[in-house]
């Protein structure tokens, strides 16, 4: 693993200690080790160094002794301030956000995460662009450029043009993306199927209560997502069908997760990832109960969401890692669910909410179907929870929990009572 050093300013901020914990996460998640962690108070941050002269020079020190490659400040920081830094400490400086994008880049997997990675990147190098990094940027931008300059015109100003440029046609890109995944919820729509999507902080259990649901309602193992002890294991939405035991079914989106100072590149880019929020009917935050900051991560959480315009939208709180703490779980009130990913009947009780709370519009009818529409008994037994068949000589009499879509194509079969 890559040595490293933190440091970060504090100022009149309560989370402060809690966000450099989380610098130290962050750093792991990317492969890299913490050899040493600094701190200064101050009432703003230097204007050209961001850290007092003479804790640069400490910290140059410090990484002289450790061995260290990289300093990582736990701001987002000017280029000036980054530059000047690099100047002092001799080491490789990251910010907060430089940080965050260099993991995302390497866990995105599908072509749309890449896309959304790629754009944020460039959004944050191009107020940041001077003459030390053009021939590097002109070898990553290759074959997108100009070949007529205007006169005057500056290596610097071209490569910014070529940037922007390419954010454009990366933008594109990207709304072809969201113009399918349209179709597709307009499908979803018409089909009358519920849809719920597990948002949360990142490493709260996301994946790990998507994966217990699967598993508990015999779905196959290859239906699993990847789960790990880490932050952003995994930045794909992945959606799933439940299909439950009275034939009711759902599709359950696990979406990427949530960090404090995230950046507002990403904010803004992964908001096509997070469409499977956005259409839900329903939230399910999944909240790590057993981290004392948990409340600063629904308070992320919910932020985040608003940003990118979730709002208005029914929330489950489903406070995960009961197991680890001297708690009585599963436990149900109101809106708030005590439980563990990894406990079977927290698991059933998940379920059951799930249940009660998306299926709330369907009814219970009562339909005498002609022996000639075999086919829609079929689709009754398959799509709805059937309490009770019958045999009369001019049909099947079929008591069934139905869906308002099923329910509405199956209205003049509906026997009055």
């Amino acid at each position: 693993m890559t040595p490293v050093i933190i440091a970060g300013i504090e100022q009149e901020q309560e989370n402060f200690a809690y966000t450099m914990e989380e610098l130290v996460s962050l750093a792991q998640a990317a492969e890299m080790e913490v050899t040493k962690s600094f701190k200064q108070k101050l009432e703003r941050p230097i204007a050209a160094t961001y850290l007092g002269k003479g804790k640069a020079e400490e910290i140059k020190t410090a990484g002289e002794i450790t061995n260290s490659e990289i300093l990582i400040l736990n701001d987002e920081l000017t280029p000036t301030q980054i530059r000047n830094l690099e100047n002092i400490t001799g080491l490789r400086v990251l910010d907060r956000t430089s940080l965050i994008l260099e993991i995302f880049a390497a866990r995105a997997k599908t072509r749309e995460a890449k896309l959304q990675v790629k754009i944020a990147q460039l959004q944050y190098r191009l107020p940041r662009l001077h003459t030390g990094l053009v021939n590097k940027l002109d070898q990553q931008t290759s074959g997108g450029g100009y070949t007529n300059r205007g006169a005057g015109e500056t290596k610097l100003e071209l490569n910014r043009r070529v940037i922007e440029k390419k954010i454009s046609a990366l933008n594109k890109e990207l709304k072809t993306i969201e113009k399918e995944q349209q179709t597709r919820q307009k499908q979803r729509q018409r089909s009358g199927i519920k849809t719920a999507a597990l948002v949360g902080y990142t490493n709260a259990g996301k994946s790990t209560t998507l994966n217990g649901l699967l598993k508990l309602f015999g779905h196959s193992a290859n239906k699993q997502v990847f789960e790990k002890d880490m932050l952003f294991a995994t930045l794909d939405t992945s959606v799933r069908k439940l299909h439950f035991e009275d034939n009711k079914e759902i599709l359950l989106s696990d979406t990427v997760g949530f960090v404090s100072k995230l950046p507002h590149q990403l904010v803004k880019a992964f908001r096509t990832t997070l469409a499977a929020a956005a259409n839900a009917d329903l939230l399910i935050q999944v909240v790590d109960l057993s981290d004392k900051h948990y409340q600063d991560m629904i308070e992320t959480t919910e932020k985040t969401l608003a940003e990118i315009g979730v709002t208005d939208i029914p929330m489950l709180y489903v406070f995960n890692k009961a197991d680890k703490l001297s708690l009585q779980y599963p436990s149900f009130e109101g809106k708030e669910l005590i439980f563990s990913a990894r406990d079977e009947a927290s698991l059933r009780a998940l379920a059951d909410i799930l249940k009660k709370e998306l299926f709330k519009d369907y009814q219970t009818c009562q339909y005498l179907i002609p022996y000639t529409q075999g086919k829609l008994v079929e689709e009754l037994n398959q799509n709805a929870t059937v309490l009770h068949t019958d045999y009369h000589a001019d049909g099947t009499l079929i008591t069934a929990e139905v869906s308002p879509v099923l329910a509405g194509r199956l209205e003049k079969f509906k026997k009055v009572k």
